[in-house]
């Protein structure tokens, strides 16, 4: 019962490659507008409703492991692996952790709205009114969260030794809508990956008439002077 052969967690991982290409895409939508008079403002409000919310609600009810965004893995048709290691995201390091990215998302909003204008001559929303730019800057930083939290998710489980998730009570299905969140549709149902374990050469069986050969040649040698 080990959290390694869930693909689920390593399709998470995917993360690492996807959030720099979403703050690439939160630079190109900010630059598409021009910052109104108060930009600091501006920013902080953005912040507010696509870091700070968010991660208010992935604090009290954290996302899903089995959630893709869009697709999920049926809450019916989970094994008792995957609702072990539901419980287990509820640890207070996780929580941690979710609340400093909402943190990070602040600065990171801030140098971006402040350098948007080196991009804005290759920048598909030009024209862009200010509000609908923010708005859109707000909804990238919520999704840039909920992969952030489901990145973190994904290293901490497949992290967990065996005997920790044997120990572990499975998370049940009434437990799972209370406490998660939950989004996509019940379309996932990926099958366990198959891990090859380390083999063992078995000692070669020796014959008794081989002993017997064996043992005799050993007494000539020691009567040999």
């Amino acid at each position: 019962m080990t959290p390694r052969s869930e693909p689920l967690l390593w399709l998470q991982l995917i993360g690492f490659g996807v959030l720099p290409l979403e703050a690439l895409l939160l630079l190109l939508v900010l630059a598409g507008s021009d910052p109104g008079p108060l930009p600091g403002l501006e920013r902080l409000l953005c912040w507010a409703i696509g870091a700070l919310a968010p991660a208010l609600l992935l604090v009290r009810r954290p996302a899903d492991v089995w959630s893709l965004l869009l697709l999920q893995t049926p809450l019916k048709g989970r094994r008792e692996l995957q609702r072990r290691l539901s419980r287990l995201q509820a640890t207070p390091a996780l929580a941690l952790a979710t609340a400093g990215g909402a943190a990070l998302g602040l600065p990171l909003l801030w140098w971006i709205d402040r350098q948007a204008a080196v991009a804005s001559p290759v920048s598909p929303f030009s024209a862009c009114p200010r509000l609908v730019a923010l708005l859109l800057a707000a909804l990238l930083l919520a999704l840039m969260l909920w992969q952030w939290q489901q990145l973190l998710q994904s290293l901490w489980l497949l992290s967990r030794k065996p005997e920790t998730v044997a120990g572990t009570a499975p998370l049940s299905q009434a437990e799972l809508e209370q406490q998660r969140l939950c989004l996509g549709l019940p379309l996932l149902l990926p099958e366990p990956l198959k891990l090859q374990e380390p083999s063992i050469i078995p000692p070669v069986a020796v014959e008794p008439e081989q002993r017997t050969e064996e043992a005799e040649g050993a007494d000539l040698d020691q009567q040999v002077p």
